[in-house]
């Protein structure tokens, strides 16, 4: 956890993604590859649908916090009905974050008590279609949860594709600790390089067998250079998976 908090001061850290895959149906067989080029995702070879096209070129960029500042991009899309969606995040060893503060001290307490790691530790409140997400997930090494951690935020879409539900969601990696913008606080530190966190996402969904096709978008108005909430400055290739 040291290492990494002052590797993400410092900026001698590099992103690190999940790895590989078998090839599914539907998919190409050549896999896209991270700027370290690790191969991470096998994308299928079919455009996306026209009529999905235009829900998703009308969703809002960008996530807020409760003052309205502007924060992390929206920078995935997952189909399917919660259960699907929540079954195939658990295979792929997401973990489902506390949402209460005082319930996830009980939770904590009550898993160190049984000899487990907790890692459901609670995420801030972010805003898409004008409230809270609707689930947090994290993925973290459990000696390292403070410092750094794979998560994301999730939201459920106002519209749906062929009758099957969609979400949105906001993915980033924390790498360690910086000064809040807002307040002076102390907050958590993103991996600038956020198409990182997105491509980790569909890799572990992949590597599990829980994804029938995967694809990547570019939508108009890509965010491609942009700050979070707190202040933290992040960049993208501005797509969508």
């Amino acid at each position: 956890a040291a290492q990494t908090w002052l590797s993400g001061q410092f900026g001698t850290g590099t992103s690190t993604s999940a790895v590989g895959s078998t090839a599914l149906p539907g998919t190409s067989t050549t896999p896209t590859t991270t700027a370290a080029g690790t191969a991470l995702l096998k994308i299928s070879d079919t455009a996306l649908d026209a009529t999905l096209r235009k829900s998703i070129d009308g969703l809002p960029r960008r996530v807020h916090d409760r003052f309205n500042n502007q924060g992390d991009m929206v920078n995935f899309v997952l189909i399917g009905t919660e259960q699907q969606v929540q079954s195939a995040l658990e295979a792929a060893t997401w973990h489902l974050a506390d949402r209460d503060d005082k319930l996830a001290i009980l939770n904590a307490i009550d898993q160190t008590y049984q000899n487990k790691d907790y890692l459901a530790m609670p995420m801030s409140t972010l805003f898409l279609f004008d409230r809270p997400q609707d689930f947090g997930y994290e993925e973290a090494d459990p000696y390292a949860v403070v410092a750094t951690r794979h998560h994301f935020r999730l939201w459920k879409a106002p519209f749906t594709w062929n009758g099957q539900t969609v979400w949105a969601g906001a993915g980033t990696h924390d790498i360690g600790f910086e000064k809040d913008q807002r307040n002076g606080n102390v907050t958590h530190k993103i991996d600038p390089a956020v198409d990182g966190e997105r491509d980790n996402i569909g890799a572990t969904l992949q590597k599990a067998g829980k994804t029938k096709t995967i694809n990547y978008y570019l939508p108009p108005d890509p965010v491609q250079d942009a700050k979070n909430a707190t202040g933290g400055g992040y960049h993208s290739d501005g797509r969508l998976l």
